[in-house]
């Protein structure tokens, strides 16, 4: 049996953003380097259902969600300044999130070790009551939140977009049992995620922010990830680990202004696998985030999947 699955639909092109640089040719291409990969064989695939409202509410305001319920139909809207919607948006963005908690009980019950859910729009910047920066719902969150709610008793989130995971770290800031870590490019979009910023209450302590410095490279990454965050993740012994694997960090992404390779994701990714490994039973479910070059994305995600099924 395939250990690692790819939580894939082609609902996730139905999300229509036109020129935007969140469009549906990034799953697109994607899917077809994955398909034509040597890999393909050895990868099972699962489709995904919508998140139910419960699960949404697990994590957005009830009124966030009325407001997205009470859009007109078959009409484009600005959710924020960044973030649009069209008649096919809300479908793909339940179903993106839908993918997270399919992936979340499909690798709990031991049917496959690692998953990645290569959906669309991204999620790790929405708030709670709102829309922001390309995000409708936040999904590795609702994700993390129906996995608590199955019975983990501690999560840890590991994000290396490019962009600050602010929603993703807002949802779970004064939760305890999830450990929330974050490898960004700073000062940057969307300005927070700074060292101080460490959790409250309960969380305290289980937010770790590490801020890069522009022009940051496979080196500076590894050194972070290998020195601070698996440590850290080690030490709250989560039974599964999560990844906001977005591959802005590229140095050919248009958005971005990291100096990563392709390559260097297979490399982080077999280091978060390795620690999953020891702490987790290998259960690793992967969430695609940024990237906007879609040669660089096509490739990245190629290897981060291989670095999961290795």
């Amino acid at each position: 049996m395939p250990s690692t699955c790819l939580v894939y639909d082609d609902i996730f092109l139905s999300h229509e953003t036109g020129a935007h640089p969140e469009n549906r040719e990034r799953v697109r291409r994607a899917y077809e380097a994955l398909s034509g990969a040597p890999l393909a064989g050895e990868l099972a695939r699962l489709a995904p259902g919508p998140a139910s409202r419960e699960d949404l509410a697990r994590v957005h305001d009830e009124r966030y969600l009325d407001l997205l319920d009470g859009l007109p139909e078959g009409e484009y809207a600005a959710l924020d300044p960044d973030t649009l919607v069209g008649p096919g948006s809300l479908d793909a963005a339940r179903a993106a999130a839908g993918a997270v908690t399919t992936a979340v009980g499909a690798v709990t019950a031991g049917t496959f070790r690692s998953a990645f859910c290569m959906v669309r729009p991204p999620g790790h910047h929405a708030l709670p009551g709102r829309a922001m920066g390309f995000c409708i719902f936040n999904n590795i969150a609702v994700g993390a939140a129906s996995a608590l709610e199955a019975g983990h008793e501690r999560l840890a989130i590991i994000d290396f977009d490019v962009h600050h995971g602010n929603g993703t770290q807002e949802a779970f800031y004064s939760e305890g049992r999830v450990l929330f870590a974050s490898l960004h490019q700073h000062p940057f979009y969307p300005g927070t995620g700074a060292a101080h910023e460490t959790g409250s209450g309960a969380g305290e302590g289980k937010t770790l922010n590490i801020p890069l410095p522009a022009g940051s490279g496979e080196e500076i990454y590894l050194e972070a990830l290998e020195r601070s965050v698996l440590p850290a993740v080690e030490s709250h012994a989560p039974s599964l680990i999560l990844v906001s694997a977005g591959f802005d960090a590229h140095r050919a992404d248009p958005i971005g202004g990291m100096r990563l390779e392709s390559e260097s994701f297979s490399k982080m990714t077999r280091l978060i696998a390795d620690l999953a490994d020891r702490c987790s039973g290998g259960k690793v479910v992967s969430v695609l985030e940024g990237g906007y070059n879609l040669d660089a994305l096509a490739e990245s995600i190629t290897a981060h999947v291989a670095a999961l099924m290795a």
